[in-house]
């Protein structure tokens, strides 16, 4: 379950009422035995799109019990190193050992541009942070910057995993040669990459890309073409802003993000799908036990109303026919 905690100004939904409704469904999500709930991080985005991740994960820490909370991308390059040191640790225990963190460099200029940070130097930046993270997480004294300094208190992690994300060559080089593992951002073609130089270097074999669902499934039993069509433009808007974002670093959009104004296109796309529950488990069942489907309720302000009825679909009709 994935939750970026967009509420745009266009739509109903406040951001408190989404922020407790997005806690409220991790509970639940970690009461069902669900593997993961993932977050993310940008800045200035005009519909609130989640900007402080550590937070919210250690929110949740607070109201569930095992599922792990994987932040995918923290925006390293942004951060203090002894503070992120610091807010992770802390997260960590809150979460009693279940946080996962991303660490990526971005690619939304306006992410840099709002702490006065040179966007130019976000991989040196990044490349300086992960072994300074990693010495403050010993929990020992060390030289920073020309003072001793010491981080405390230590996650419960030992040694905290730091998982490193990225699209580029350099990103997939720098989960290689610093990172714990890779997040990819939806590529398995980075994924063999990263695999590939992982072999090259006679280390651990990571095994195979994950096979995986839509980024966004909506299980009903109501008419599909009435579903697509209230929840159209809660994809357009993240489809929008996404292909925005990547225009601004690539020149193009990126990923499945391309701009599309009929729901037929959305539709025949694939990242997003609106199916029945027998569709539901006949989706989890060729994807098998590795395969991840992913839930996203609340998507760019979704009626937390709406969310919590499919939501409730999923655990009486889906949900029996896994547990197996």
């Amino acid at each position: 379950m994935i939750f970026d905690l967009r509420h745009p100004p266009e739509f109903a939904t406040s951001g408190r009422d989404l922020y407790r409704a997005a806690l409220d469904m991790c509970r639940w999500a970690d009461e069902r035995g669900f593997a993961r709930i993932g977050l993310g991080e940008h800045h200035q985005a005009p519909d609130g799109y989640l900007p402080t991740p550590l937070l919210v994960a250690s929110a949740i820490g607070a109201c569930t019990r095992a599922v792990r909370v994987r932040i995918s991308i923290l925006l390293a390059p942004l951060y203090d190193p002894i503070r992120l040191a610091e807010e992770i640790a802390v997260a960590d225990l809150c979460l009693g050992g279940r946080l996962d963190v991303g660490l990526g460099v971005g690619y939304v200029e306006d992410d840099f541009a709002m702490f006065g940070v040179d966007y130019r130097r976000r991989g040196r930046l990044l490349d300086e942070l992960v072994p300074i993270l990693r010495q403050a997480f010993t929990g020992e004294p060390f030289e920073y910057r020309g003072t001793t300094v010491r981080v405390t208190p230590r996650p419960v992690q030992d040694p905290m995993p730091l998982f490193i994300g990225g699209a580029s060559k350099r990103g997939i080089e720098r989960a290689v040669q610093l990172g714990d593992g890779y997040f990819p951002p939806g590529m398995p073609a980075g994924w063999r990459r990263y695999r590939r130089r992982l072999l090259e270097l006679g280390r651990t074999d990571p095994g195979d890309y994950p096979q995986r669902g839509p980024i966004f499934l909506w299980v009903t039993t109501e008419p599909k073409e009435e579903v697509w069509a209230r929840l159209a433009p809660h994809m357009r808007h993240q489809i929008d802003s996404y292909a925005a974002w990547t225009t601004g670093a690539y020149g193009r959009p990126s990923g499945p993000f391309v701009p599309s104004r009929d729901i037929d296109s959305l539709r025949q796309g694939g990242a997003y799908d609106v199916v029945t529950p027998d569709e539901a488990i006949e989706l989890a069942q060729r994807l098998g036990p590795e395969g991840e489907l992913t839930f996203n309720p609340l998507l760019a302000g979704i009626d937390p109303g709406a969310a919590w009825k499919m939501l409730e679909l999923v655990d009486r009709e889906v949900l029996p026919a896994l547990a197996h």
